[in-house]
């Protein structure tokens, strides 16, 4: 069983070698190189025709590269078919077999490869106790919750032991509880089979959630490989930024204003303090050192969200400011539309980005 996250030292459970895919004239897979770890949980996040969904075809075998390797376990994959690659699927509409018993769609896999009925049941009831179903065996899919049928899913694929699980948003079809519940059971199965999951989402909140490391995708090409802290904190690209998470970006006139410079730049909301403004005193004299940036702002919008608050400021040039604010602060009482604040950041939450 294993309890921990892939080190650096595992070898590749999939490798991407200057793999492109092209639909006709459309480049869908644009000269990508990335590799999986063995027992890692993987997710591949971007919008809707970022090509994320195109990679995982490909390590399925429903797809083939026009150009570059796709490698299982070591071996190149270009020519097997998908019965023969070691690696098994689960869908966001989950292909349940309706006129099938749940033990019977778990069983599938195990009957198309000729185990004995004994032994396919005794396998299928393991899984269902896995996926913390075991009472229904005998029930049909339509007699389960969304939820349920999704880990019924999950226990069809896993009762093959793949060395590789594909999962194509899976959780997409649920409400947003049921989602949030099903991410952490979901990360909670993974450690416990020990294998590899490559998991495709759009929703950042899944891909930070779940993962050991993200690949960020944008029009076919990888914008960036890193753990949740680093593709959040640490944002490479302008469009890594804005994909993930609230974000401000600094650029051109803005930058020039705030920082002197031209150069973009990243400010993540939660970042920004807010403080009454002196109407005596400058934004630079309140600057005691080199490790802050201060900015004279007034409140344009403000967003109650539950737990936080989001407050959008304007600088005297009209640039737009997103701050968010705990709604167990005392500021969230005295703060109204039009109020002049000052907002303040540490120059060390101040990330340089490649546009």
């Amino acid at each position: 069983m294993n309890q921990n996250p892939p080190s650096e030292a595992s070898k590749p459970a999939v490798e991407f070698q200057n793999v492109s895919c092209r639909f006709g004239d459309v480049l869908a897979v644009d000269q990508v190189n990335f590799s999986i770890r063995e027992g890692e949980f993987f997710s591949m996040l971007g919008p809707s025709g970022s090509g994320k969904t195109t990679c995982l075809r490909m390590i399925a075998g429903f797809e083939s590269p026009t150009q570059g390797i796709v490698r299982i376990l070591g071996k190149d994959a270009g020519n097997l078919p998908p019965y023969e690659r070691d690696v098994n699927t689960v869908f966001q509409d989950y292909a349940l077999f309706p006129h099938m018993s749940v033990g019977e769609n778990v069983e599938y896999g195990l009957m198309i490869r000729k185990v004995s009925k004994p032994d396919r049941k005794r396998q299928a009831l393991e899984m269902l106790d896995l996926i913390q179903l075991p009472d229904v065996y005998d029930r049909k899919p339509s007699q389960l919750s969304g939820g349920q049928r999704q880990r019924v899913a999950l226990a069809r694929a896993l009762i093959n032991k793949p060395r590789v699980l594909l999962l194509d948003e899976p959780l997409g079809a649920l409400d947003l509880k049921l989602r949030e519940q099903m991410q952490i059971e979901l990360k909670q199965l993974q450690r416990k089979v020990g294998i590899t999951f490559v998991f495709v989402t759009h929703d950042q909140e899944e891909a930070l959630t779940m993962s050991d490391r993200i690949a960020v995708f944008s029009h076919g090409k990888v914008e960036q490989i890193g753990t949740a802290f680093e593709i959040y904190e640490k944002p490479k690209t302008s469009f890594v930024a804005n994909f993930v998470g609230l974000s401000n970006i600094f650029e051109g006139k803005s930058s020039q204003e705030i920082f002197g410079n031209t150069n973009t730049y990243l400010v993540r909301p939660e970042k920004i303090r807010i403080s009454e403004s002196s109407s005596n005193s400058s934004p630079s004299a309140l600057s005691k050192d080199d490790s802050s940036i201060v900015v004279q702002a007034r409140v344009s919008l403000i967003i109650y969200s539950g737990a936080h608050t989001k407050i959008e400021f304007a600088t005297a040039s009209g640039k737009k400011i997103l701050a968010t604010l705990s709604n167990s602060s005392e500021l969230t009482s005295t703060l109204s539309k039009d109020k002049e604040v000052l907002l303040s950041w540490s120059k060390a939450d101040t990330q340089l980005l490649v546009a």
